[in-house]
């Protein structure tokens, strides 16, 4: 008969989570996991399998923590500028305010990991079609309401600006300013 489980698996996936967000992936050591997550290597690899399913499983976290943050910020019925400009700044805050400056675990992710990485691609993928679809329905919205050119391209805004987004997640990691940021969001915002 199997052992049972002596630890809260969520409170593990968490814990990884944290850890590969902050170091990434190959910075990440098992004993970087072990000491984080307060169990074992044994238990580690009997429940995830591999530092690889580990790191699934903390990535699908983080996406499915962040995109319902990001459908929570763009589900207001207010002009579309003000919508997405709210999102950005705070896509802005969150980073600059962040004094590691993890940026976005998505963005690392896709930096680090793809293409070989087959599982974080399905996550990563997963995650930023999310959030075009998020978007796209900011924007058909706003182009039902007049507040966009009835011929406008919504799909190709709604990619440009996730685009935008992972730019900014980039750029802040890298260290640049709120003004510089700031300027950069200023300026997606004249697509509309």
């Amino acid at each position: 008969m199997g052992r049972t489980r002596e630890f809260d698996t969520d409170a593990v996936v968490e814990s990884a989570m944290e850890v590969f967000w902050r170091l990434g992936y190959e910075a990440t050591s098992v004993q970087d996991l072990v000491a984080a997550t307060g169990i074992g290597r044994g238990s580690l690899y009997a429940a995830f399998g591999s530092k690889d399913g580990l790191y699934e499983a903390a990535l699908k976290r983080y996406a499915e923590r962040s995109g319902a943050v990001m459908a929570e910020r763009l589900d207001r019925d207010e002009p579309v500028r003000v919508v997405l400009r709210d999102l950005l700044l705070a896509l802005v805050d969150e980073t600059v305010d962040d004094p590691e400056r993890r940026g976005c675990m998505i963005t690392n992710s896709a930096v680090e990991r793809l293409p070989r990485d087959r599982p974080a691609s399905r996550v990563v993928g997963s995650s930023l079609d999310g959030t075009a679809e998020a978007v796209t329905v900011v924007l058909r919205r706003a182009r039902d309401r007049g507040d966009l050119r009835p011929d406008a391209d919504v799909a190709a805004i709604a990619d440009f600006f996730v685009t935008a987004i992972q730019g900014l997640r980039v750029q802040g990691k890298a260290g640049a300013d709120r003004r510089r940021l700031t300027a950069v969001v200023d300026t997606a915002l004249t697509v509309l």
